[in-house]
């Protein structure tokens, strides 16, 4: 019911990485938050076979008594609703007491706590609702290059060569979904808070960035275009022209939102474009203009 995008965070990140570079600890980051939306594209895929009478929700920014939570997967079935924590980790950790680490040494968030608190938070949440129905959350990795030692037992813990067999004892539960399902899938869509918390972001300004249009598959600049496409010298990618510049003015309006659209400024973003009433065409074509001669400018 609710399909999974891109966080606004990963597009800035990744545009930012492009058109400026980020030191050491911000690429680092970036990466995780891009691994993470990977392996929560996975396992949308794995759970296709569930989706006979069974309702998904994914990505929820949920609130409850002024505490903020997020659940990766939420699947709405006749006798349970479930609750998935995804987890895209690659290579070896272990456990000691409650304290998780890689195996160098390094210790990292303890994912059960994450996923005990966010099911302690929709339990509350749904009662307000009324809604009844029992919660079954799991913490699902899904990388198979990812190995737990002294794993705890008795938790709702999926691994990689475990995600099959799950994924096949849930398809023989039985269900068949009423009113009062729909209803409170609806209920957590409308509390979905679409307003992003602040998050930090690396400092940067538009004249740091580089201009131009890069291509969507392999991040290099385009290099050369026609009238009608751009083509990538590095990976042979060809676009569509219009595509290409609104592509590139929904980048720059997620970088700089209080920045007006215009002509001119667009222009000198898109870089590559040659004739600017080319630019002007596209931006009347796709958007509203607003006043007229040097001071208009386009909204959506």
């Amino acid at each position: 019911m609710k399909p999974r995008e891109e966080s606004l965070e990963l597009k800035i990140m990744r545009s930012l990485l492009i058109r400026m570079g980020l030191p050491g600890p911000d690429e680092l980051y970036y990466l995780n938050l891009k691994q993470g939306f990977e392996g929560e594209s996975e396992f949308d895929d794995r759970i296709v076979p569930l989706l006979d009478g069974r309702l998904v929700i994914n990505d929820l920014l949920l609130e409850h008594h002024n505490t903020l939570f997020q659940i990766d997967s939420l699947m709405i079935s006749t006798k349970s609703i479930y609750l998935f924590e995804v987890k895209n980790y690659c290579g070896d950790f272990y456990v000691d007491g409650e304290r998780w680490y890689s195996i160098a040494g390094n210790e990292i968030k303890n994912p059960l706590l994450q996923v005990q608190r966010n099911e302690s938070l929709l339990r509350r949440l749904l009662q307000d609702l009324g809604c009844n129905i029992p919660v079954e959350a799991y913490l699902i990795f899904v990388n198979p290059e990812f190995h737990l030692y002294q794993a705890p037992l008795n938790q709702n813990i999926i691994f990689p060569t475990q995600l099959n067999r799950f994924l096949e004892n849930t398809k023989k539960k039985t269900s068949r979904l009423q009113g009062n399902h729909k209803k409170i899938a609806e209920q957590l869509l409308s509390l979905h808070l679409t307003e992003t918390p602040n998050f930090r972001l690396p400092d940067y300004r538009y004249e740091q960035l580089k201009k131009g249009i890069y291509c969507p598959s392999c991040f290099g600049f385009y290099q050369q275009n026609t009238r009608l496409y751009f083509f990538c010298a590095k990976c042979g990618e060809k676009e569509d022209y219009e595509t290409a510049v609104l592509r590139s003015v929904q980048e720059f309006k997620l970088l700089f939102p209080d920045d007006k659209i215009t002509t001119n400024q667009i222009h000198e973003w898109c870089k590559i474009t040659k004739e600017k009433k080319s630019t002007r065409k596209i931006l009347y074509k796709n958007y509203k203009q607003v006043g007229h001669g040097k001071s208009s400018y386009y909204v959506k």
